[in-house]
């Protein structure tokens, strides 16, 4: 079958684009912002792409139109689908339909850590001999690709809330019926598509209903949002963590291990040096998804000793006089905050310099303007790239004082931030999108002393 797929280099389409052509499908597809890894994880596999949505690309004559949510009515290419009466679905209906069916679906959801805690579940199940199939919103350094198929019987599934497509406004997730699905965490965000967070409590909820009574529930113990989803009806065995009587993460020790802890009993070490508090419970929900699926709690710990984490999350993209530059996804101001305090933590007294774009949906609309500075107190300097925001960032970052400055000129932003820097700092880039390249754009300018 040849799909021709419109919204190709998001993170979910460009997996499902990898693993379709994986499958044996012809794939080609189309978008109107490409930028890596995406575009080059797609070159690799041999897919073809199309910039913009000019309506001859229907003169590719595909068998079917995989559509992203990213396209909306109005769209040109889109418009030509549906006046011409071209067969047409959703990317997550299609991935649900063709691929998942009859497979053992393990789904990470939540607001944050859903990259990562996937990442790490498919590492665990890679490295104990099962062979999943995933698709992850981000690259896994241990595998080099967010997406994959394999004759296995389980596939990994990072879970959005967001919506399917402009003809289905149900989250991606209800389409994914997982047998072990993990519930990482619930805040409002989307605040383009959701009113509250009640609303997106419901389609948590929506998701809870699907999965079978001889499933399992992985959910965090400690947020209340999800205690309200679990009150509105539950049928499936819960596991939690993060809580007393349940999974927990001992204390850190300098290095970065730390002791697994089930019912308040020790069953293991992770020797690993990743950062913070948030990584640590993405580690025990990952051990406890793959104990359901049958992996041994000793072999995931033994698993995640040898995790490589993902690129783009807290990735270090160079070092320059002395001075480390790292790329981290973080978008949401409790994202943020985060990222920021973890590198505090492992860098002690270093100075941390924070660059940020808020290129979010619900960035862009301001709802979380008030959050940001609090978000960023960690941080010694913040240089917030305010291009296309609808709100004055530098009003909004105020109460951060002369340590924050804001541009709308990306040239400006890296030479300010270069004629900062000094040996032994640390600057901390954090965007949901390419951000223009600014990453390699610093380490030119750093190198030029």
């Amino acid at each position: 079958m040849h799909i021709h797929i419109l919204g190709i280099c998001g993170t979910f389409m460009g997996g499902l684009a990898v693993i379709a052509r994986q499958a044996g499908h012809t794939v080609t597809g189309c978008d109107e912002n490409v930028y890596p890894p995406m575009s080059t994880q797609l070159e690799q596999q041999g897919i073809r792409l199309t910039e913009g949505w000019d309506p001859h690309q229907t003169e590719l004559c595909p068998d079917l139109y995989v559509i992203g949510n990213v396209v909306s009515r109005g769209n040109r290419l889109m418009e030509a689908i549906l006046d011409r009466g071209l067969p047409y679905v959703s990317g997550p209906q299609w991935l649900a339909e063709t691929l998942l069916r009859n497979r053992w679906v393990l789904a990470v959801a939540g607001t944050h850590g859903k990259t990562t805690t996937a990442s790490m579940l498919a590492w665990i199940l890679e490295d104990a001999g099962l062979r999943p199939g995933f698709l992850i919103g981000g690259v896994p350094m241990n595998f080099g690709l967010s997406a994959r198929i394999t004759d296995s019987h389980f596939f990994v599934i990072e879970a959005d809330e967001y919506d399917t497509a402009f003809f289905d406004k149900r989250s991606k997730f209800v389409h994914y019926r997982p047998r072990t699905a993990v519930l990482n965490n619930l805040e409002f965000d989307h605040a383009d598509i959701f009113p509250d967070l009640g609303a997106i409590e419901t389609q948590f909820h929506h998701l809870v209903r699907t999965v079978p009574g001889n499933g399992l529930i992985v959910a965090n113990g400690a947020e209340a949002s999800l205690d309200r989803v679990m009150e509105r009806g539950c049928w499936t065995p819960v596991e939690r963590f993060g809580a007393a009587g349940g999974w927990q993460a001992g204390p850190p020790d300098a290095a970065g291990a730390f002791d697994v802890i089930l019912r308040g009993e020790p069953v293991g070490r992770v020797q690993w040096d990743l950062l913070g508090e948030h990584n640590r419970l993405n580690a025990i929900a990952a051990i406890a998804a793959a104990r359901h699926a049958g992996v041994p709690v000793a072999t995931g710990i033994e698993a995640l000793g040898r995790f490589r984490n993902v690129r783009r999350r807290m990735e270090l993209r160079g070092t320059v006089r002395d001075i480390a530059v790292y790329d981290d996804f973080a978008h949401h101001p409790t994202a943020i905050a985060t990222t920021v305090g973890g590198l505090r933590h492992r860098v002690g007294g270093a100075r941390i310099l924070a660059v940020l774009e808020p290129r979010s949906n619900t960035m862009k609309l301001g709802v979380m303007k008030a959050q940001l500075p609090g978000s960023l107190q960690d941080a010694d300097r913040v240089y917030c790239y305010a291009g296309g925001l609808g709100w004055d960032a530098a009003e909004a970052l105020a109460p951060l004082g002369d340590r924050a400055e804001t541009f709308t000129d990306l040239a400006a932003l890296v030479e300010a931030v270069a004629k900062e820097a000094r040996p032994g700092d640390h600057i901390l880039v954090m965007s949901n999108g390419g951000f223009g390249g600014v990453h390699g754009k610093l380490l030119e300018r750093l190198a030029k002393g």
